[in-house]
Formats: structure tokens, sequence, C-alpha cells
């Protein structure tokens, strides 16, 4: 596996368990790194670490850059596969020309990007002006590095930020986001304590097999959401069927499509063989519309032990309809930059939460995360979802969100990029704006005169245990890199 040093540096950060606000490990392993390679470090109150290596011989008038990538990961398994995120070491695997991880995401995002900037900074061969390397924590699920990095850390003029994922492709601007967070309080009924006249059965319904993907990157390709899938398919029996709800849980992180969801009903006996056919007809008819995205989906329903308690039917009941109406997906597409989704939303999870409340009550948590490259329509859309969710849930809240990146075409550092490219590879590379979200909009808010650009190497399914690196164009992106470094 070429560059070597690229994928040895990998497979080390690949040994120590990095979760999103669970960077100490990583924190500190990078600040012994950098301690044997004998390259000035730092580390701030949260736990970025900044390493700051001097130009090279010829290179000392020329002005610095910053590489930059991030420390922590998305903690995704399939549902069938133990792994301890917190302890265990990702277990990556070889498959043609992809890297792959056992059942697993795989890091890639970002650790190859931190993987590339070590090879750069430890190369003796590489010529380069002044280089400092920020790593940050939290980007997956808070932003929290980028934004406590205080002012006056960072001293170049112009960032390569290393968190991108198409080969070939410079990003110059990403969509900005905030995510919403609602909870449905209840005190559960005990079914003992119910007069039940007819005999009732409890039915398992659950989707699984699911693509997922990152709620930015993959929002526009037609990926079912198996929250969604399961609130249709409940609100589709439940006028009919006198439907008892036991439990619902579904997704697990605000940036991945949710990729698995369980729900646990309660029905009268003689309701068995209605659902049956109710849930062929649905599982047809879903096959018919993801069928030809989602190879791997599968729709299971089955008997299962009488749960002990049973949520209020009337919340139940609202709950369905909340989450039904709740948007997600795709709402609109960039005017200004054609081919670039502007505005989505991502019914990212739904969780029931065994801890109980002050006051004895247990809730129904939701997770969603709006992203825009319109500041205007992130908030009218953060708007719509808490409408949605209000008809349910008595607690609505929503976080600070994080500003997008407007794009610079007239970027020095894009010209420099672009013609490293052309010369390695003979080919005009792209130049696009992104829908994820990246830290460089918040280091623009510290640091307004900084030039950034975005490359990365090919992934595919980040977010998701589909994640895959491609190898060949690792190799190409850390050449593209060293290029420009020399030409900077």
């Amino acid at each position: 596996m070429e560059p070597k040093q690229v994928f040895e540096i990998f497979a080390q950060i690949n040994q120590v368990p990095r979760p999103s606000k669970h960077e100490e490990r990583i924190s500190r392993w990078l600040q012994e790194w950098a301690k044997e390679h004998d390259i000035e470090c730092v580390a701030d109150e949260s736990m970025n670490v900044i390493m700051r290596v001097p130009a090279t011989p010829g290179y000392e008038s020329h002005e610095g850059v910053i590489l930059q990538a991030h420390m922590d990961m998305v903690c995704e398994k399939n549902g069938d596969v133990e792994h301890d995120f917190m302890n265990d070491p990702i277990q990556t695997w070889i498959d043609g020309e992809w890297l792959k991880a056992k059942g697993t995401t795989l890091g890639a995002d970002n650790g190859i990007g931190i993987a590339m900037a070590l090879a750069a900074i430890s190369n003796p061969e590489l010529k380069h002006p002044a280089i400092e390397c920020l790593f940050t924590v939290d980007e997956e699920t808070g932003l929290t590095g980028a934004f406590q990095l205080k002012d006056g850390m960072l001293r170049g003029k112009r960032l390569i930020n290393l968190d991108s994922e198409d080969d070939g492709q410079i990003f110059i601007g990403c969509a900005g986001g905030i995510d919403t967070l609602a909870k449905m309080h209840y005190e559960p009924v005990k079914v003992e304590s119910l007069k039940l006249n007819v005999e009732r059965i409890a039915i398992r319904i659950s989707v699984s097999g699911l693509m997922g993907g990152h709620s930015g990157d993959d929002i526009n390709k037609g990926r079912a959401n198996a929250n969604q899938l399961l609130v249709w398919f409940l609100a589709r029996i439940w006028p009919q069927t006198e439907v008892q709800l036991a439990s619902i849980n579904g997704g697990n992180l605000r940036n991945a499509i949710a990729r698995e969801a369980e729900a646990v009903i309660c029905i009268p006996l003689s309701y068995k063989e209605q659902i049956r056919i109710e849930w062929n007809h649905f599982t047809a008819q879903m096959e018919g519309v993801f069928g030809k995205v989602e190879k791997e989906m599968r729709l299971e329903l089955e008997t299962c032990d009488m749960p002990e308690t049973i949520i209020p039917t009337d919340k139940a009941y609202r709950l369905i309809m909340a989450l039904c109406e709740c948007p997600h997906g795709m709402i609109a597409m960039s005017k200004e930059m054609p081919g670039l989704v502007e505005t989505s939303t991502n019914l990212a999870s739904v969780k029931m939460r065994n801890e109980s409340t002050m006051d004895g009550r247990s809730y129904i948590e939701v997770n969603t995360s709006q992203r825009s490259s319109k500041e205007g329509s992130k908030h009218h859309l953060k708007w719509a979802v808490e409408q949605a969710l209000s008809m349910a849930c008595d607690e609505v809240t929503h976080g600070d969100g994080y500003p997008g990146w407007a794009p610079n075409p007239d970027s020095e550092l894009l010209e420099v990029t672009k013609e490293a490219y052309k010369e390695l590879f003979k080919a005009d590379p792209q130049v696009l704006a992104i829908h994820a979200g990246l830290e460089c909009g918040l280091f623009l808010e510290k640091y307004p005169y900084l030039d950034m650009v975005s490359i990365g190497p090919q992934m595919y399914g980040v977010h998701s245990p589909q994640e895959r690196l491609s190898i060949p164009s690792t190799e190409r992106c850390y050449r593209w890199l060293c290029r420009i470094l020399e030409k900077l």
C-alpha cells in the first residue's frame, strides 16, 4: 500500500479509540508522536493539538500554511457486530483497491487526513514553507474544537482542510447547520394494570440493512431513512387496529442517515392477520420505492414476548404523527451552484431513554439536523421541524449551530491547488462547494483573513459501516498535497 508512511500512520491511529467527545487518548497520542519526531507541539484546553515545523532551507521567506484535520470519528456498527468503540481498535482489511473495516466505520473520516499531514511534516525529502498542523476535537457532534479554538493560536494565513472525500475535487465552500433536540415525557403504563377484554399479542417490527451514510453528502441519493419507514407503517395501521406502542428506537448519530429502527407494538389477537397483510403490502411498496438503491433492505415483522409497559396511547399516537410530519431529506437545490444541495434536514434518531427525569417520568428523545448554505433557509427549516415535533414533544431546543463557508473563487491558494493538480495528473480538478459541514466557516469567523481550500481522497459510505477508502486515490491525494506544499 502506497504511500507506505501514510498508511502506517493511519494504522497506528486506528489502534487508538477516538469517539467524538472522547478524544483524550488520540490527543495524547498526537502529542507523543510529535515528541518522538522532535516537532514543536502544544495542546489547548479543549485538547486541540497544534504542531509546528519550520520551513525547509530556501523556503524561509515564503508564507506559511496550515494543514487541518479532526481527531474524532463517527462510531457506527452493524447490529450483529460486537465492538466497543471506547476500547477496541478498528479492525481493517483490504478488498481490492479499497480499505474497509470489519462491520464498523473505518475512521478514514478524518483519520486519513491526520495521517497525510503527519506524513508530510515528517518527510525529510519534502520541500515546504513553515507548516502548522491543527488537529481539532469533536468535529462530528458539535464542532467543539473549532468553536473553542482561541484567537492567536494560528500563525498562518493559508489553510488546507483535509476533510473532503472526493478524488480530484477542490472544495471552497460548505453549508452551515443547526441541530434540533426534542423530548416527549410520559409515564409508562404497566400492561398488567390494563383492563383488557380481549387477548392481545406483541409484535416486533424492524427495519435494517439500509445504506445510511453522511447526512450531508448522501442526503440527495435517494436512500431510505429507517425511522421514516418505521413510522410510516405505524401510522398506516394505527387508526384501524387498536395499536399500543411499547417501544421505539431508531438511528444513532445526528449526522448519519438512520440505517436501523425497531418498534414493539401490542394489538388484539384478532388483528394479527390484518397486520400481516398490511405489512406485506407495505414491504412491496417500499421495495418499489427504494429497491434499486437499498438492495440489502430488510423489513421484518415477528411476534415477541409481551412487554411490561406501554407508552400512553394518546401520547404514542401524537408521537407517530409528529414523526410522520417531521421533514427529512433534500429540501432545495442551489441556484448559484448547479448540482449542489442547498438545504436539507435529517431525521437522525428516535431513542427511548432508560433514565428517568427528576419528576420520575421517562422520555423519548428525537434528534434532527438541518443544513443549508443559506442562513435564512437553515433557520426557517429548524422552525418547521420544531412545529412538527411540537405536536407530541413538550420540550424542543435548538443548538447554537455553525456558520457556512462562503466560496471565494478568487483565492490565490485555490489557483496554486489547481495548478498542482494539473501538473501531476494532466487534467483540471473540479472546484465545488459541499453540502456537508466543515470547520472552515468557524475558522473564518476567528481568522477572517484565512485563504482556504479543502481536499481529500475518495471515500464512500462515510458515517456508516460501509465506509471505504480508495487506496490509489489516497496515493494521488498525498502526492497532490506534497506538490501544493512545494509550490507554496
